[in-house]
């Protein structure tokens, strides 16, 4: 795994000696001395994770982490305090700043290595996501990494995975008000829990008696409902291995005991303003997807969906040598309709038209808005006679039963015409299935309109 990762220190040795590590570990190295040095490399290059010293002259690391946090082009870059003080309340200020993590002087080698493996893994995923959504649109993502959950309409749903009832009491007073907890007391309930439930964070104890908490934290990790939920380890001291094989393994963070209220709280809020982001990312990404092959009048499939689905519903019928009908409906004189409703009124019709056409259709049914005020259903498993009984059930409907258009309860006529087509037996393809339908339908509208015309080759 290669990264790019910014060493800011203002003592020369330093930045040299984890330069030195970090190189010997395959990753490229840029180097700042000061704090607007660094911010200025955030801005200009691409920066997978930051190792930061607190202790430097002017702009302190915990200025430098509050800047690159608050500013939407850097505030998805992990940062990495790295400083000689050793007080809960540095780390806590610093946690409070942004910062992923808190790491003392002297760093032990393979801590470091492995919490920066973590971090790039992490900023990896989420360069990801951004990619997929900036590609699509501007969905305005960058603001929900720096929101404080406290402050947010729901608090987050933690779980507390621990066996010592001091321990699970201590927690639950330390979190009471800020979090909404659950506690599930054997590992293998606390599982399936957390593979059930919404959670924002897992707290998972290693101080079971029968039980290894990395396994737990294995299994969450090779499940795709918990791939991503984060995990906070709470260990021992003297615990160093196995928090190091956790971090390995993917947790993303861990407190050792005693554990200080207020870096607990810190840590959890730094997990979960990332999942808040990720999942925002991930659902806008989702939602461009859909809203690219969903017309947005009437929540049908569009063109560029039919077009990309036919053919694979088509192949599989020819495969299966199963029948396969489509037909193409087109409202009659709509233009007058718009004439004189306005394109309001035309909007209503074609919501409605929608409507009823998705009431009259099975669910492995295709529907589709083609363009304008023409529609497509394509009809898995159906053949040529049962394709006119549909077309003709939903032309019934349609002119049976008026249309309401605008707010004052007006209703009107409307009449809908339909060509049909079906797959032929040997050789056929999507084209002339289409271009069959398309004839049968000129065929009826200019038949006099209000009818179906269902082409058996």
């Amino acid at each position: 795994m290669t990264a790019r990762i910014l060493v800011v220190d203002d003592i020369p040795a330093n930045v040299r000696l984890l330069e030195v590590r970090l190189l010997a570990e395959y990753f490229e190295v840029l180097t700042a001395g000061n704090g607007p040095d660094a911010i200025e490399t955030c801005e200009n290059g691409k920066v997978d994770v930051v190792l930061l010293d607190v202790m430097m002259p002017g702009m302190d690391g915990f200025e430098v982490c509050k800047r690159l946090k608050s500013d939407p082009a850097t505030s998805h870059i992990p940062v990495v305090m790295i400083t000689a003080l050793d007080q809960v309340s540095d780390r806590v200020r610093g946690l409070e700043a942004g910062a992923d993590d808190f790491l003392t002087k002297p760093v032990n080698d393979l801590q470091l290595m492995t919490r920066v493996k973590s971090l790039v893994r992490l900023k990896s995923l989420t360069d990801e996501l951004r990619l997929r959504a900036s590609t699509t649109r501007n969905i305005g993502i960058e603001e929900l990494l720096g929101r404080n959950f406290a402050t947010e309409d729901t608090k987050p749903k933690v779980l507390l995975v621990d066996e010592r009832k001091p321990s699970i009491e201590r927690i639950r007073k330390m979190l009471r008000g800020s979090v909404e907890l659950d506690v599930a007391t054997d590992p293998n309930a606390g599982f399936f829990q957390a593979a059930e439930a919404p959670y924002e964070c897992v707290l998972i104890s290693t101080a079971f008696a029968d039980f290894d908490a990395l396994r737990l934290c294995s299994q969450l990790r090779s499940l795709d409902r918990t791939r991503f939920l984060p995990i906070i380890l709470l260990a021992d001291g003297g615990e160093e291995g196995r928090i190091i094989r956790g971090l390995e393994l993917g947790i993303n963070d861990y407190l050792t005991r005693p554990i200080d209220q207020h870096e607990l709280t810190a840590r959890l809020r730094t997990q979960v303003r990332r999942k808040r982001y990720n999942d925002q990312l991930r659902a806008s990404v989702t939602q461009t997807i859909e809203m690219a092959v969903t017309d947005g009048l009437t929540g049908l499939h569009n063109r560029r969906y039919l077009d990309s689905h036919l053919e694979t519903l088509l192949d599989r019928a020819v495969a299966r040598r199963r029948p396969l009908s489509v037909m193409i409906t087109d409202l009659d004189r709509f233009k007058s309709i718009n004439d004189a409703h306005g394109h309001d009124g035309g909007d209503d019709v074609l919501r409605e038209f929608a409507r009823r056409l998705r009431k009259n259709v099975r669910g492995i049914d295709l529907a589709c808005r083609f363009g304008g005020e023409e529609f497509v259903v394509v009809m898995p498993d159906t053949d040529g006679v049962i394709a006119e009984k549909v077309a003709e059930r939903i032309r019934a409907e349609i002119a049976q039963m008026p249309f309401a258009v605008g707010t004052e309860g007006k209703t009107i006529e409307v009449t809908v015409s339909v060509g049909v087509s079906s797959l032929l037996k040997g050789a056929d393809t999507v084209a002339a299935l289409m271009k069959r339908a398309d004839l049968a339908l000129y065929e009826a509208k200019s038949g006099g309109r209000n009818r179906v015309v269902a082409k058996a080759a």
